[in-house]
């Protein structure tokens, strides 16, 4: 028998226990060390590779994926600052509890600590960010190359575990990195680890907060970022409860009779927010984006956290219960608690005066964002969510994009919000969205995002076209940092130079020269034609919707005004 390629043999192991476990797509930055791994990959036959030649886009690029289908893509670089480029998407992951397997090519440790080229420590290198991580060493007897199926399993069962999150494989190649003459063997498949069990709902657990809904009439159901709570089980908990439901977008949840979409004109008008001032909230997944409506519900009594995975987010440290459970597990038991009891009267009351104060509200802010043909960007937000067909992926962007789709989005059923809402930065979004679309080919992918936002990415369009990914982004252009307007710093001399930062750039010839369609809509009654027309076209569009920054920051104020008129 010829000499065995140990290296092909254990790259072909890793990748394959990968493909059984249940991988589909890998992302690939090109580079040599990791040869070994992008051939495995890409003869597999049953992965789809993707190659990204920016290895911070093309980690995102993977994170977009892992987001949109809710199981890990593998992403793969070659050795040296090209793993440290992965950190950012890495911490997304970590934060947003986005399954991932970052697979970094080595040097072998012979050319450790010599100053070989490409060579630095990258071991441990995305240090707490991580659920697991593994450095097997490279490969040096065929009796051992089922550690590789090991490995490969590990890092799986870790990236989809309780939380899901990002694992790291830093995997040290000895030349040759390409197949051999040597024997390449097939080893053995592991058995497929099954997924990871979500927390059973215990009676004490459903007792004790069913205590507080009890106890509690005037309460609200809160529904942030991660929620992933089915509507039929929220409806069925706010009709037993007469609880309303604050649904954040990102939060997708809000649909039905109980969401109230115009909470921030709510929690801003002082008359309302006495009068609806909840004494218990029950919150599933992240706080809500918006600060105004934030400190009005920190004034309840009561706050009770619900989390599968035990990851408390309380920044506001306002938690007086804290349940380890499955959201809809939970919700439905709490509605049957309340059975079929006659309805009481203070529930009725409040469930009333809330969908009285949404009704006027609704039609205050809509009519006031209709008022004026010039864009702006709440405005932009309402039109492009109300008008994406059922099974829709929508992507917003952190900053002013996300609090503009938190302002004015309508309830509605069918569409399906993502955000980067873990470590709530800019970074890498327009390569999570090729991701995202990459994952959902066959619906449209629309991304809602900021100026600032999509020139700190457009690397990510690079090669999309060539991809066949169909995407559009519509880029609210106002010429810098417009969140930073409506906060303190816009009071300082300083202003425009270190927070406003206009970049005074054509964004339409920008994202032409990375290769997408692009074209720029002037007048706000526009954006919804030009979006269908992008969608039906496919292909990667960019929709340039121009804001007058100064202008937007007193309209915004005006659009509270009016409802708070109308209330």
């Amino acid at each position: 028998m010829s000499a065995v390629d140990l290296t092909a043999s254990a790259a072909n192991a890793f990748v394959d226990q990968l493909v059984a476990e249940g991988l589909a797509d890998a992302v690939v930055a090109p580079g040599s060390r990791s040869a070994p791994l992008a051939l495995a990959f890409a003869r597999h036959g049953a992965v789809r590779v993707h190659v990204v030649l920016d290895e911070r886009s093309a980690a995102f690029v993977a994170l977009g994926i892992a987001t949109a289908s809710g199981r890990a893509a593998a992403v793969v670089c070659t050795s040296g600052t090209a793993a440290v480029n992965f950190h950012p998407a890495v911490v997304e992951a970590h934060h947003a509890r986005v399954p991932l397997v970052v697979c970094t090519a080595d040097r072998p440790p012979e050319l450790q600590g010599v100053g070989a080229p490409q060579t630095i420590d990258q071991r441990r290198l995305y240090g707490g960010a991580l659920r697991w991580f593994a450095d097997p060493g490279a490969p040096d007897a065929a009796a051992d190359l089922d550690r590789w199926r090991e490995v490969a399993q590990g890092a799986w069962r870790a990236a989809h575990g309780r939380p899901p999150g990002p694992a790291h494989v830093n995997l040290p190649w000895r030349e040759p990195l390409v197949p051999a003459e040597g024997q390449v063997l097939a080893v053995p498949r592991r058995p497929p680890t099954p997924p990871a069990p979500p927390p059973v709902v215990v009676e004490s657990i459903v007792d004790s907060t069913t205590t507080v809904v009890r106890e509690h009439p005037r309460g609200v159901l809160v529904l942030g970022f991660g929620a992933a709570v089915d509507a039929g089980v929220v409806d069925a908990f706010t009709a037993a409860t007469g609880w309303p439901v604050l649904a954040d977008p990102v939060g997708n949840g809000r649909v039905g009779p109980a969401a109230i979409s115009t909470y921030e004109a709510l929690a801003r008008s002082e008359t309302v927010a006495a009068a609806h001032r909840p004494d218990a909230v029950l919150r599933i997944g992240a706080p809500l984006t918006s600060t105004a409506t934030g400190a009005w519900l920190a004034r309840a009594a009561h706050h009770v956290l619900v989390d599968t995975d035990g990851v408390w987010i309380d920044p506001d440290r306002r938690a007086t219960a804290r349940v380890l459970a499955e959201p809809d597990a939970l919700l439905g038991a709490i509605a049957d608690r309340f059975g079929d009891l006659a309805p009481d009267p203070d529930r009725v009351a409040w469930r009333d005066s809330w969908r009285a104060a949404e009704r006027v509200a609704r039609a205050a802010l809509d009519a006031a964002l209709d008022a004026d043909a010039a864009p702006l960007e709440a405005r932009v937000a309402r039109d492009v969510a109300g008008a994406l067909p059922d099974g829709s992926t929508l992507l917003v962007a952190s900053s002013l994009p996300v609090r503009a789709l938190e302002w004015s989005m309508r309830p509605r059923e069918g569409l399906r919000v993502l955000a980067n809402r873990g470590a709530n930065g800019i970074d890498g979004f327009t390569s999570t969205v090729i991701g995202a679309a990459l994952a959902s080919a066959g619906s449209p992918t629309v991304a809602l995002v900021g100026d600032l936002c999509f020139l700190h990415d457009t690397n990510g369009l690079l090669g999309a076209s060539a991809r066949g990914v169909d995407a559009v982004f519509v880029v609210v252009d106002n010429d810098g940092g417009g969140i930073f307007a409506m906060l303190p710093p816009a009071r300082e001399p300083e202003f425009e130079d270190l927070f406003a930062t206009p970049h005074g750039l054509d964004l339409v010839a920008v994202a032409r020269a990375h290769g997408a369609h692009a074209q720029r809509v002037d007048r706000a009654p526009d954006v919804v034609a030009a979006l269908t027309r992008a969608i039906e076209a496919g292909g990667v569009h960019v929709l340039v919707v121009p804001v007058d920054r100064a202008a937007s920051v007193e309209r915004h104020r005006a659009l509270w005004d009016a409802v708070a008129a109308r209330l």
